[in-house]
């Protein structure tokens, strides 16, 4: 969750509205407005040089990867694998995410990177509708790969592999009003009128968190019941507003009692020295909506075979250990340890659901414009 200096929403950098038709997936914490100025990375260099330096390793990521030097993982890899590989690692954070990719593909121009990290199966679904050539290319020759659980792969190609995963839940205070708020249990719970007006959500053509919300509605309702679900949110007051980070600081604000989230909201707000009683988790029908993010080398990549090893090395016990507790989220492999204090806090759902590549490709587009044109004329 990116929350403030601290988070990640689970979720990532996206594919802006100028690439999806009229809608598009954007990165939470990222801008969703399209460029291509080069300025807006990192200025690095690729490859050993002739004088036989060290080779570097261009990773794009969104912006709160590594923004935040004391809880982000980006800051924690580059110096550990800076400790152990003959390499220098450098970050790009476009403010588009990945859409800046995906633009200088579009324009015939090098994507200038090896490896990107924090992509869903909605981003792959939206790269692969607007490209013609690969952007990524199939991750080959990593010894770790077996660690990885399985439910949590959602590139049928083989180019992304999973790092991390989280839980779309909703967190709510129960101190809100009279200090005794309970959220409901079920979607159709938001529905009464006693919370008319109480939950916070992010508009799914901007948000990764957002979207991934909208999907669980259509799980829960049906292609043929989640306009009519979304039309009564709507009449019940539900504030759709652009992004994780909007919703979850008017939620820390007091405008509402409920705020579409994540289920590892708790470890946040732990290690705040935060009420818990403002961080109580719900899971809609007991279900929460995995959102697993994955890295994956570009097909252009400079150096293939050290983006693998860096592959490789963030899949290691103790690196995804470190990148749960620093990006609030669940590992993507069965083999990394988490700290007591984060099993004590993270919640995962009874039950998960998520949608596969297969099952988005060719309806996500389709889902989404359907749903930023009917909850924009009601």
């Amino acid at each position: 969750m990116r929350r403030r200096s601290f988070l990640k929403a689970a979720g990532a950098g996206g594919v802006s509205a100028l690439l999806a038709g009229c809608t598009g997936t954007g990165g939470d914490e990222a801008t969703t407005e399209a460029s291509g100025d080069a300025t807006e990375t990192t200025t690095t260099t690729q490859g050993t040089t002739a004088g036989g330096e060290s080779p570097t390793l261009t990773v794009g990521t969104y912006g709160s990867f590594v923004d935040a030097p004391s809880s982000s993982p980006g800051p924690w890899l580059k110096e550990t694998f800076e400790s152990e590989f003959d390499a220098t690692l450098e970050w790009q954070t476009p403010d588009s995410g990945v859409n800046y990719y995906i633009e200088r593909a579009l324009r015939g121009v090098e994507s200038g990177a090896d490896l990107y990290v924090g992509l869903d199966a909605q981003m792959l679904v939206r790269i692969d509708e607007n490209l013609d050539d690969a952007l990524f290319s199939p991750a080959e020759g990593l010894s770790r790969l077996g660690d990885v659980n399985e439910q949590l792969n959602f590139d049928p190609q083989g180019r992304a592999v999973p790092y991390d995963t989280g839980y779309i839940s909703l967190v709510y205070d129960e101190t809100y009003g009279d200090g005794d708020f309970v959220a409901p249990e079920t979607f159709d719970g938001l529905l009464e009128s006693e919370y008319a007006g109480a939950l916070l959500a992010q508009n799914p053509t901007s948000s990764a968190t957002g979207q991934a919300f909208l999907l669980h509605t259509i799980d829960a309702k049906g292609e043929d019941g989640y306009l009519d679900y979304w039309a009564s949110l709507k009449e019940n007051d539900v504030r759709v507003l652009g992004n994780w980070e909007d919703s979850y600081n008017a939620y820390s604000n007091g405008e509402a009692p409920m705020v579409v989230s994540y289920s590892t909201d708790q470890v946040y707000a732990a290690e705040s020295g935060e009420d818990m009683a403002r961080h109580q988790i719900r899971f809609l029908n007991d279900e929460g909506y995995a959102n697993p993010e994955g890295m994956a080398p570009f097909a252009d990549a400079s150096n293939p075979d050290l983006a693998a090893e860096f592959m490789d090395f963030v899949l290691r016990p103790e690196v995804q250990a470190e990148i749960a507790v620093r990006n609030v989220q669940f590992p993507a492999t069965t083999t990394a340890e988490l700290p007591e204090e984060f099993a004590q806090y993270a919640q995962e759902p009874p039950e998960a659901v998520t949608f596969s590549y297969d099952r988005l490709q060719n309806n996500l587009s389709d889902w989404t414009d359907a749903w930023a044109r009917e909850f924009a004329s009601k």
